[in-house]
């Protein structure tokens, strides 16, 4: 884990998850692995960085509860400052992300919590980015034989898949195609 808890990639999920409902650290470990099988997560991990995040004003612990023979466990919800936080950790997921990476996957995993409007015009300026982007990749070095230069072309359909499937997303968007949660 980062020393700095709150640059640990599994906040943005985490307040994620904590947005739909608040839970103890055993559900949120389970949740996590189910939804996301692509990411690691011991429940340790998960505990210290909740007590992070609840030291960070973020989250807030909740009484613990018993529920039949199980030892009280501590539900954690997200506070004010941790919804703005969550949607702050967004925005700048799907803007500065990498391409095709894990950190872009969980943002617009929770692209969601922004108003429709907001979110598509974010898809629409990466897009435009990564536009601008795939124009430089296509120039390539005169002389240098094509199988020196795979990872190259390999690259360009990363970029031009992604960009073309965030144009598409968008338009979704502003049309209404996609049901939008109540702004």
């Amino acid at each position: 884990m980062p020393l700095d808890a709150s640059r640990n990639s599994l906040v943005l999920p985490l307040l994620g998850l904590l947005v739909e409902q608040p839970s103890h650290a055993y559900d949120l470990t389970t949740r996590l692995r189910d939804r996301y099988g692509h990411v690691s997560v011991t429940r340790s991990t998960l505990t210290s960085l909740l007590k992070a995040l609840e030291r960070a004003g973020l989250v807030a612990a909740r009484v613990p509860e018993r529920v039949g023979n199980r030892p009280p466990r501590t539900a954690y919800e997200v506070t004010e400052a941790g919804l703005t936080d969550f949607s702050r950790r967004v925005v700048e997921g799907l803007s500065d992300a990498q391409v095709a990476s894990p950190d872009f996957v969980m943002a617009v995993a929770y692209l969601g919590i922004l108003p429709a409007d907001d979110a598509a015009s974010i898809l629409d300026d990466r897009a435009a980015r990564l536009g601008q982007r795939l124009t430089a990749l296509r120039q390539e070095p005169a002389g240098v034989p094509e199988v020196y230069m795979l990872e190259a072309a390999y690259w360009r359909n990363v970029v031009a898949a992604e960009a073309g499937w965030i144009r598409i997303l968008a338009a979704r968007i502003r049309s209404r195609d996609i049901d939008w949660p109540t702004e």
